[in-house]
């Protein structure tokens, strides 16, 4: 998910739509809500002491269903406030969140039905999910629902994931990884061994192929953080199982991504050697992470 675009120039007619939009506010069942939750979205409403903020990103996001969620999950105390967006992509955005025990990661699915038209194919054929895939509505709420357990079962096999907290329908909770601010991701750092790190990544992936039974289906430079000289991989919502029938599809895919992407370094490593390296040499036993399961 990239988080170097820059927000579009504002359109008069979209403002005017969003404002439409959330008309739904003024409800008097609804403006309670609201009014509960309004000091904890002081960023994202463009109020708080943020440089960032963009009113439109709010329009965008925060549907009425997103705001219900929003408000459940402050409810149960996962969070406090929602500050600012550190990444986004077609799929989603994420914020930088506060909660009772320091900064989080909030991730909000968007709910347009053109987003997930191509995401069908990560949950069809998995046998976890089997016979859920329907509305799209509902589709974004099992894709939450997937990459939380995705991130569950990759920590108990010892992957560096986020730790997820938890989740409500379009919105999921997760550590942030990083200290107060977001780690960049691994395309946007210089790497001083980079053949290590390339090393320590494919020993994740035939870890998670012969360990967990998952592959990530989507790994690259872009979806791998780099913190505190280690390599973190997100955006696990499209992982999928062995059982998968385009599994190993998936995984010669991730693994061509991590060549290409070393290769780039200077080095000549071999897709044939690192596909054996993942499917067929001994892995260690990595220590569980919290959070896993």
């Amino acid at each position: 998910m990239s988080n170097e675009e820059s927000w579009e120039e504002e359109d008069p007619d979209a403002l005017m739509r969003a404002q439409t939009k959330h008309d739904w506010m003024t409800e008097p069942r609804f403006k309670k809500i609201f009014n509960e939750i309004e000091d904890g979205l002081q960023g994202v409403l463009g109020k708080g002491p943020f440089e960032w903020v963009d009113r439109r990103v709010f329009d965008a996001v925060f549907d009425r269903s997103t705001l219900l969620s929003i408000h459940k999950l402050m409810e149960k105390g996962e969070i406090d406030t929602v500050n600012y967006p550190i990444a986004r992509g077609k799929e989603a955005h994420v914020f930088h969140a506060s909660s009772i025990n320091g900064p989080v990661a909030v991730k909000i699915f968007h709910t347009t039905n053109a987003v997930f038209k191509g995401l069908a194919k990560y949950i069809d054929g998995d046998p976890r999910f089997e016979g859920l895939s329907g509305r799209h509505r509902q589709l974004v709420n099992i894709w939450v629902k997937k990459e939380f357990r995705n991130l569950r079962r990759l920590r108990k096999h010892g992957i560096r994931v986020p730790r997820p907290i938890s989740y409500h329908k379009n919105v999921l909770i997760m550590d942030l990884i990083g200290d107060s601010e977001a780690s960049p991701r691994l395309r946007d750092v210089i790497i001083d061994e980079p053949y290590e790190v390339f090393i320590d990544l494919l020993e994740m992936v035939a870890v998670s192929w012969q360990k967990a039974n998952l592959v990530h289906a989507d790994l690259s430079e872009y979806n791998i953080l780099w913190n505190e000289g280690e390599p973190w991989l997100i955006d696990v919502g499209q992982g999928v199982t062995h059982q998968h029938p385009h599994a190993e599809e998936f995984l010669v895919r991730d693994v061509t991504r991590l060549v290409k992407w070393i290769n780039k370094q200077g080095f000549e490593a071999d897709l044939a050697d690192s596909m054996l390296r993942v499917l067929d040499e001994p892995v260690p036993e990595l220590p569980e992470l919290p959070g896993g399961d």
